[in-house]
């Protein structure tokens, strides 16, 4: 597939399965776990090998989207998260984190590393400096997530690299929220991203996936690590991710239109104490995720004025938007990070992150921006 095409172009045709004898424009199934191999070499295909046909499609469209030598796609985002890290780390070695993740990595840094002997430090916040001065001899690793979950805080990407080549350390990122389509840290020199293809790259709340890109260097060790944990993607849900990855442009336009729409009325309401998304000019790092980013995305998190109890009255008294978990859909949906995505850590964990008990965390979908305005204005009026 040619580099040149757009981003929207590679969407739809970069991994597609086409051969004589199938004449289909979409990837044929390949369902079996068995297959048969040959004497010659050749590695055998097997569903865990993580070489089967739809996972190779999935991968490099994954490769195109995100300008990488090598992907793989795993089971779920957690797959990707613990292969990745555990791939490229040992037991002796360091992870710079910033403490602003998503609860699932907080949950595996605090309950998983240690018991492997790996060593970490958390950033608090997302000062640059402070990424420095936490770098250490048998440090590997810097592992960074923008924009973060649930705040929406963004990370000076090109600085936190500058720093990790200045101490030969590797760089990760968390790429969920932005996706490959408004934001591409591989050209900002990271060396490996990971995804929660749950969301965007699935788009339709009904598949759950992992993606990790990268050299084809780096990704010698991580896919051993992955190989053997086992997070396999069975073929019919790499056919229905590599489907849905089709539209992930047109999705994100929608996405980021609808977004800063809905933030800029919630930032003028006066029941909304606080608003999170990138996209307005009052967030405090705007001009950063103006030049590192393409489009601001779909995810913005608030506060209604009150607290927990408000916050919980507000989001029964709404109609086209339901309270669920996860994130990314074309649908709407807004959830509770202290119930939910976050409800692994301690109420001081949370405090310290700055996730306040009535912070809601808003997935906005595609529907038309004025419908979910309508509905936000009817229940706020009602508390």
């Amino acid at each position: 597939m040619k580099s040149n095409l757009s981003i929207s172009t590679l969407c739809i045709h970069a991994g597609t399965i086409l051969s004589d004898e199938d004449t289909g424009v979409n990837s044929p199934i390949y369902p079996s776990s068995a297959f048969r191999y040959e004497t010659d070499g050749e590695p055998a295909k097997y569903p865990r090998y993580l070489n089967i046909p739809n996972q190779e499609a999935v991968a490099k469209k994954i490769c195109a989207l995100e300008k990488t030598e090598s992907a793989i796609v795993l089971g779920t985002g957690m797959a990707a998260i613990s292969a990745a890290i555990m791939g490229v780390v040992k037991a002796g070695e360091h992870i710079v984190f910033q403490s602003n993740l998503y609860g699932g990595t907080h949950f595996f840094i605090a309950e998983i590393l240690e018991k492997f002997g790996v060593e970490y430090s958390l950033i608090h916040g997302n000062k640059v400096e402070d990424f420095e001065k936490e770098i250490q001899a048998n440090t590997k690793l810097i592992y960074i997530e923008t924009p973060s979950n649930p705040l929406l805080e963004i990370t000076d990407i090109e600085h936190v690299v500058a720093i990790a080549k200045k101490y030969d350390v590797l760089t990760m990122i968390d790429n969920t929220f932005a996706t490959p389509i408004n934001q591409r840290p591989v050209e900002m020199g990271v060396d490996i991203v990971i995804h929660s293809a749950t969301k965007y790259m699935g788009g339709h709340s009904d598949l759950m996936a992992g993606i990790i890109a990268t050299s084809n260097k780096i990704m010698e060790s991580i896919k051993v690590v992955a190989i053997n944990l086992g997070g396999t993607l069975d073929a019919r849900v790499c056919y229905l991710l590599e489907r849905s990855m089709k539209t992930l442009a047109l999705r994100m336009k929608q996405h980021n239109e609808n977004a800063l729409k809905i933030a800029q009325f919630l930032e003028k309401h006066p029941k909304i104490t606080a608003v999170n998304y990138p996209g307005l000019a009052s967030h405090p790092q705007h001009e950063l995720a103006k030049k590192q980013m393409v489009g601001f995305g779909g995810m913005l998190s608030f506060e209604v004025s009150g607290g927990w109890n408000t916050s919980l009255a507000f989001t029964k008294k709404l109609i086209l938007i339901p309270k669920a978990l996860s994130l990314g859909g074309v649908e709407s949906t807004i959830t509770s990070p202290m119930e939910t995505s976050h409800a692994k850590l301690t109420s001081e964990a949370r405090k310290e992150a700055g996730i306040s008990d009535g912070l809601l965390r808003f997935s906005v979908g595609i529907e038309e921006a004025d419908d979910l305005i309508a509905d936000i204005e009817q229940a706020l009026s009602g508390i």
